[in-house]
């Protein structure tokens, strides 16, 4: 299989706890054209289980390597922080491009991501066409001009 056709089938992967925040992501990702599979975790320790094969991941074809995951940071137990470093530090997950999808606009959070492996951060607009434009701007980015791998 071609990367330029592996890259096509591998799924977003959205890491939300609120479930009306990843409605509203779906949304407005479909409402841009992304037509991609999109899976969810909604949380920090199912992310790593997803991304790590583990429990009811453990068969890599139920849990497909995505092609870049959206986190959220807040999130109960194991936060986003805390997965973007685990990801970032493994060897074959550390090339999934990781956005950070937030509502928080703290330097210090942009700066620890950033400097933790974060590829964007994106603070969520609070209204819905604010969000919708942003994530058309997501879309365009890296799912139109950057080349995946």
């Amino acid at each position: 299989m071609t990367t330029e056709i592996h890259n096509i089938l591998r799924p977003i992967l959205v890491v939300e706890d609120n479930g009306e925040d990843y409605e509203a992501t779906v949304r407005a990702l479909r409402k841009c054209g992304i037509e991609r599979e999109i899976r969810r975790c909604e949380d920090g320790d199912e992310a790593l289980d997803y991304l790590f094969h583990r429990g009811a991941y453990e068969d890599p074809v139920s849990a497909p390597r995505p092609a870049v995951i959206l986190l959220d940071l807040n999130m109960p137990g194991t936060d986003g922080f805390e997965v973007l470093d685990t990801v970032k530090q493994d060897s074959d997950l550390k090339v999934i491009p990781i956005v950070v999808l937030t509502t928080s606009s703290s330097e210090r959070d942009i700066e620890v991501c950033y400097k933790t492996g974060a590829n964007s951060y994106i603070q969520k607009p609070v209204d819905l066409n604010g969000f919708v434009q942003t994530v058309g701007r997501l879309k365009d980015y890296w799912f139109e001009t950057v080349v995946l791998f």
